[in-house]
């Protein structure tokens, strides 16, 4: 990995890791701290990217495949770039019978996404469906960001999209 001048890496991404190299030294660089590491990163980026991945190895004196198992390991990290805004859908028992696929086909239809893809082309939000938020009394919930909102249906869902924006 080759670093420009100006904190970004060498390669096609043009990632700033100036950031990375600040959390690695506001975490530290024993081998416990890589779980925080990422976290940070992630909260930074929104996802973890490759080259920062890599440096964070680098710093911490570990393989870059320790690094890669265990942000594959955890659900709570993505390699993958997302949005903005995340929408998480829950599609528990109880959310299901209570009509979440409704909720799914309305968000996509108002965001615009692609049926095949999780995220908006302008990163303005992801959606995701998880196995269950545990508000089955709130069935159908979704969660955007941290917050969250229960007892929804399609036009409950869009008029919280729209006061995000």
């Amino acid at each position: 990995m080759t670093q420009t001048n100006d904190g970004k890496c060498g390669c096609c991404c043009g990632i700033d890791l100036t950031r990375v190299k600040e959390i690695i030294s506001e975490c530290g660089t024993k081998e416990n701290c890589l779980i925080p590491i990422l976290q940070k990163v992630q909260d930074e980026y929104r996802y973890l990217p490759e080259e920062a991945m890599a440096l964070i190895a680098e710093k911490l004196g570990i393989s870059p495949a320790t690094v890669f198992g265990v942000a594959t390991f955890y659900a709570q990290f993505s390699l993958d770039p997302k949005g903005k805004y995340i929408i998480k859908v829950c599609n528990g028992t109880a959310c299901h019978v209570r009509g979440n696929k409704t909720i799914i086909d309305a968000i996509r239809n108002r965001i615009g996404l692609e049926a095949q893809s999780g995220t908006t082309s302008d990163m303005m939000y992801t959606l995701e469906t998880v196995s269950c938020l545990g508000a089955c009394s709130l069935a159908p919930a979704v969660i955007i960001n941290d917050k969250v909102y229960g007892t929804m249906n399609p036009t409950k869902m869009v008029a919280a999209i729209d006061e995000l924006e």
